[in-house]
């Protein structure tokens, strides 16, 4: 396996930014925090105003994982539904495409989730599209994304990112 993210906060690590449903009226908090090695994305999701996501991003990546067929998170969870989300440089409306897949946790457990890149499907601002495919060459951006519909606080800490 070959780490793509650590969160040792060395220089090489990317910096992480909200994007919350403010973006379209929503009023969902969300943020990241490196923290003692891990990922923090903590926040409260609520479903007033139309809203309901929360998500954490990187910024100014670039990530090969063409050699890859999975992509391995560790993570400790709440017991909610998060998504794993790539961004290429795939375009719908002159805005990226998310190539996204959901995955559960287990509330306070340590847990290997296991997503195969195959499963990602790509998305414009939560609308499912038909293409274009995956392109595993030129990651530029890996995030994660709460938007299970149920209101209320949520934390999922993330330990590594690996590709095998």
């Amino acid at each position: 396996m070959t780490t793509i993210l650590n969160f040792d906060s060395s220089p090489s690590e990317p910096v992480w930014y909200a994007v919350n449903d403010g973006v379209m009226g929503g009023v969902s908090e969300g943020g990241a925090e490196i923290r003692d090695g891990l990922l923090h994305f903590t926040g409260t999701l609520s479903l007033e105003n139309n809203g309901g996501f929360s998500s954490v991003r990187t910024r100014e990546g670039s990530w090969d994982f063409s050699d890859a067929t999975e992509v391995h998170l560790r993570v400790k969870g709440d017991g909610r539904t998060y998504q794993l989300r790539l961004n290429t440089r795939a375009e719908f409306r002159n805005d990226p495409i998310s190539y996204g897949a959901e995955f559960a946790t287990k509330s306070g457990e340590w847990m290997e989730v296991v997503i195969p890149l195959a499963a990602l499907s790509p998305s414009y601002r939560g609308r499912t599209l038909d293409g274009p495919p995956f392109d595993p060459t030129d990651v530029q951006e890996i995030g994660i994304l709460i938007g299970d519909k149920t209101p209320g606080p949520f934390k999922l800490q993330v330990d590594w990112i690996k590709i095998q």
